[in-house]
């Protein structure tokens, strides 16, 4: 089966619901994303209201609020907004990777695999129908004199050490008190709709499914990239795939061969290149699902503008799929950079997106400048 780069940015759209634009909740479109990242909690809701035909800027804290949504620590070791029955599996899929488990993670985070068992097991006692600030929790640990020592790490904004209790399942954020931080159990906050963490190879095809569903065609590659930054076994990735048979079907684009579920395989087939343009918040999970150094979606030469210092990924401009250029706002205007060679942007065009930014932000109006 062969398709073109033009059918598959297409294809990627319509199932991440972004052309066309529908009615779709937060929790809906949390779902088919495969989990939003929440690192910058505006952003993650911007990225939400971008892909509804009417925004619905408090759509995430409406979700969160009403337990349809949970905020943990998953993917890449980032904070992301999943489903609580999806959560399971890429949490499992994340903790099989072992990263407190590798010397150089005790060297750097100064707390032994032992330990991490330790606290697995007192913070899923301490936080069983409770909602504590980091403060809170902190406290309670350190009150033990097995964990006195580790204060400094626990208080840690990135939150390395609780990261791979997220990824057990014994912790995941609650609801903010103000602008402080809290933590709670899955169990007890989400209940029936948390359930016992599945194995591995349980979680495996439900977490693949979900990506290439979104994503694909991709590679295993891409998916545990996306995933763990590549931190799974190359031999367990590979089983994994190869257990799916026939629910995958290989795909040749334009020379790159790569994988999608066989029952979107017709319809992938069938789906014509899209035309206009889009903006997307920073952190889109348009740009994070293949990467940024997916040369397909971002040319070589431009990733530096929008894969930035400390990680950070810049709202982008997408043309027939294709990343073009970046955006700000700066005061009350959306500035839009094209990148050098780019073809001319049509104004009116960007003006109508930058409608949709202003309306999914909550804002009135952004005149747009072309830098």
């Amino acid at each position: 089966m062969q398709v073109g780069w033009g059918q598959v940015f297409a294809w990627r759209m319509r199932r991440q619901l972004l052309e066309p634009l529908g009615e779709a909740g937060a929790s809906e479109i949390v779902g088919r994303l495969c989990g939003v990242q929440a690192q910058v909690w505006s952003v993650a809701g911007l990225n939400v209201a971008l892909r509804q035909a009417k925004p619905e800027p408090g759509g995430v804290d409406r979700d969160v609020d009403g337990r349809s949504l949970m905020k943990t620590w998953a993917m890449r070791g980032t904070l992301h907004l999943l489903r609580p029955r999806d959560a399971r599996a890429c949490l499992s899929l994340m903790a099989n990777t072992g990263s407190w488990l590798k010397p150089s993670w005790t060297r750097a985070a100064g707390v032994t695999p032992a330990q991490v068992d330790e606290l697995t097991e007192e913070v899923a006692e301490i936080l069983d129908g409770a909602v504590l600030t980091r403060d809170e929790l902190v406290a309670r640990l350190v009150a033990h004199r097995r964990f006195a020592g580790m204060e400094r790490v626990l208080r840690s904004g990135w939150g390395s050490v609780l990261k791979p209790l997220a990824w057990r399942g014994v912790l995941c954020h609650g609801p903010n008190q103000g602008n402080r931080v809290t933590f709670t159990g899955p169990a007890s906050r989400f209940g029936a709709a948390w359930g016992p963490m599945p194995e591995p190879d349980e979680a495996a095809p439900e977490v693949i499914a979900a990506y290439l569903g979104a994503y694909g065609p991709a590679t295993p590659d891409a998916f545990d990239r996306w995933l763990s930054l590549n931190a799974t076994s190359r031999p367990q990735l590979r089983r994994w795939f190869a257990d799916m048979g026939d629910r995958l079907t290989e795909v040749d684009v334009e020379g790159r061969k790569a994988l999608i579920l066989t029952e979107h395989a017709d319809e992938l087939a069938g789906t014509a290149p899209c035309e206009g343009i889009r903006l997307l918040g920073g952190f889109d999970q348009y740009v994070l699902g293949p990467g940024t150094r997916d040369e397909a979606v971002l040319a070589q030469e431009h990733r530096a503008a929008v894969s930035r210092a400390a990680g950070w990924i810049s709202p982008v401009i997408l043309r027939e799929g294709r990343i073009v250029g970046v955006w700000e706002v700066l005061g009350r205007e959306l500035v839009v950079t094209p990148f050098p060679g780019t073809a001319r942007l049509p104004l009116r065009a960007l003006e109508r997106e930058a409608g949709r930014v202003a309306r999914a932000s909550g804002t009135d109006r952004l005149p747009v400048r072309v830098a």
